[in-house]
């Protein structure tokens, strides 16, 4: 296979992350108001897609990667408290609303579409808030300018963005994740009703003991008292121990630290995330492609969430080098460590970014000439199948957030 001229590989000095004596890992879960205004970003776009396939038989111009969410107020109390003011959900951006076909002119109904994906989105995810009493959203959805929609009827880049992905993940990452996975699995929600979506989770490694801080919302109508939510903390966590404690490090875990049991202060809320009182949320500001916040790494500052999957490099580039780095981390061997680093220019095909950058930690005797060429491969076959992206990301197959 011909290389491009435009992938790049180089070896990286120094110790991989996972060999550092200090990691730190974040994972915002499914309910943090961050993690709750990308997802209803980002299913308005993937509605938006269906909706236009469907009509027009291809994917009109559209990002709607500016979300904001302000948290309401609630009265969380031992038995079932309640909202008192709602959470404010507003998503800005760009839909094409106006479309000629075939000499005849379409009004496209892009706030029913986006309001209806934003409450399926919100049911789906927070089982305990009703949308319709809870929720108040608003959408500043405007007509995108002509030159990115001809940008996008020609399938070309409409940004200069930077994607970056790596692998493989260290055991601090796996398990920061893990958890967050475990406490919001439809299985530990049966167990544990008290348990909201609202999950954050803080992996600190310091050599081989690894320090989880877990914040996690606790709905106020399954806890009938004090002794109540205190059992079920204990055992949570003792699950989480018995579930996560490895070999190679002493785990140790505390759950919602901020209580105050001797002054009666808990992490209670009525729906089960902060968003109802405590937090607000914004596109981008959470976890990135790898479903984690990893200050140790490279990656991009880029919101995936919202945005166009047909031709905005800022959400293909981010996939497809997480993807290119996971698929290097497996398939080739002796890779300790790969960052993928991806630019595009506004105007330029897909598969021809300004770099694809590969950077390699490699282990003790493996030699960079025996490995550069196969990468080389990979990245390029991976860049020559680009459109395949599209589809892996409205079929939901990669993360974003």
């Amino acid at each position: 296979m011909a290389v491009k001229q435009f992938i790049h590989t180089e070896v990286l000095s120094g110790k991989p992350v996972a060999k550092q004596e200090v990691e730190i890992v974040e994972r915002k879960g499914l309910g943090h108001p961050d993690t709750l205004i990308d997802g209803i970003c980002e299913s308005v776009s993937l509605a938006l897609c269906d909706y236009y396939e469907k009509q027009f038989g291809r994917i009109l111009h559209h990002n709607v990667d500016k979300g904001l969410l302000v948290g309401g107020e609630s009265r969380p109390k031992f038995g079932g408290g309640k909202v008192v003011k709602p959470i404010q959900i507003i998503v800005a951006g760009r839909a094409v609303s106006r479309y000629i076909k075939d000499g005849t002119r379409y009004e496209i109904p892009v706030e029913v579409i986006a309001k209806k994906a934003a409450k399926d989105y919100i049911r789906k995810t927070i089982r305990n808030l009703n949308v319709e009493e809870h929720v108040r959203l608003s959408f500043k959805i405007r007509n995108p300018s002509s030159d990115l929609s001809y940008l996008s009827e020609k399938g070309i880049a409409n940004d200069t963005s930077i994607g970056v992905g790596f692998a493989p993940f260290t055991e601090t990452e796996k398990i920061a994740l893990g958890i967050e996975n475990f406490l919001n699995d439809a299985g530990t929600k049966k167990k544990y009703p008290e348990i909201g979506e609202d999950i954050k989770v803080m992996a600190m490694r310091r050599r081989d003991e690894l320090d989880v801080t877990v914040a996690m919302a606790m709905v106020d109508k399954y806890i009938p008292d004090k002794d109540h939510y205190i059992s079920v903390i204990q055992e949570v966590r003792e699950k989480l121990l018995n579930n996560f404690t490895t070999s190679n490090l002493s785990l140790s875990i505390k759950i919602n630290s901020a209580d105050d049991y001797e002054n009666n202060s808990f992490y209670l809320t009525v729906t089960g995330t902060s968003a109802e009182s405590g937090d607000d949320g914004n596109t981008g500001r959470g976890n990135r492609v790898t479903g984690l916040i990893t200050p140790m790494r490279m990656y991009s500052m880029e919101a995936t969430a919202g945005k166009n999957p047909t031709i905005h490099t800022g959400k293909i580039y981010n996939a497809l080098a997480q993807i290119i780095a996971q698929k290097i981390s497996e398939e080739i061997k002796g890779v300790e460590e790969v960052y993928v680093r991806i630019l595009s220019r506004i105007g330029n095909p897909l598969t021809e970014p300004t770099i694809a950058s590969v950077a390699l930690r490699l282990q003790e005797n493996v030699l960079y000439n025996s490995v550069k060429s196969d990468i080389e491969n990979i990245v390029s076959e991976e860049l020559s199948n680009v459109r395949n992206i599209t589809s892996i990301i409205r079929e939901r197959r990669v993360p974003l957030f």
